[in-house]
């Protein structure tokens, strides 16, 4: 796949399920161009065993994120309604109840497709007949996209590893500190620690035209 850092994101105009109750059509990223960072992250699938941990995990760290003008934004191959069931199915029963963030029904499959994370292809037989290899859901990606629209972090894993929260808000915090300030974030840098200087680094004339 082609990288889409420092790339415009994909527009998305799809049917999500927000507040944890509401379906609504027409949900777009383009709302929050101007006004917030979005957190883009995919999952496979509804009512399954990884998947809850991580919604979950972003809930427990939303305020942190808002904190930070983030809005963190959920997307999988399930329809709104698939989404509704599992929002009102409780956490101590595998259910995501609770959850208050956007989840985007990408039921066509386009907006995995779009962003590079949909596992498998569609192949010929030898009948020149149309067939899926491999499993037709989303890989866990994750797209950091700043007030512009444009993608500044991303990280795709396979279906069994699970995400670091946390390093999510770090992501946020390394740009929006060099947002700030113009420095970089060295390896491992964290909030409220040292960053470098862009210009004694040799490289502001880069981060310019990036």
């Amino acid at each position: 796949m082609k990288t889409l850092i420092g790339k415009k994101a994909p527009a998305i105009n799809a049917t999500a399920v927000i507040d944890g109750n509401k379906i609504v059509s027409n949900f777009t990223l383009s709302q929050y161009e101007g006004n917030k960072y979005v957190v883009l992250f995919f999952y496979p699938m509804d009512f399954t065993f990884v998947c809850p941990t991580e919604l979950h995990a972003f809930q427990e760290k939303i305020g942190e994120f808002e904190a930070r003008g983030v809005q963190v934004i959920g997307c999988s191959v399930d329809s709104e309604y698939s989404h509704l069931a599992w929002l009102s199915q409780p956490k101590n029963k595998g259910g995501i109840e609770g959850i208050k963030y956007p989840i985007i029904s990408d039921s066509s499959k386009t907006i995995s497709e779009n962003y590079g994370v949909l596992g498998g292809e569609y192949m010929a037989d030898e009948n020149d007949d149309l067939m899926y290899e491999g499993k037709p859901v989303a890989y866990r990606g994750l797209f950091l996209i700043d007030k512009n629209g444009i993608v500044r972090h991303m990280v795709i894993n396979d279906l069994p590893l699970g995400r670091n929260v946390d390093e999510v808000i770090r992501m946020v915090d390394a740009l929006q500190h060099f947002e700030e300030y113009g420095e970089v974030c060295p390896a491992n840098w964290a909030k409220g620690k040292d960053a470098m200087n862009a210009t004694d680094a040799g490289v502001s004339e880069y981060l310019s035209k990036h």
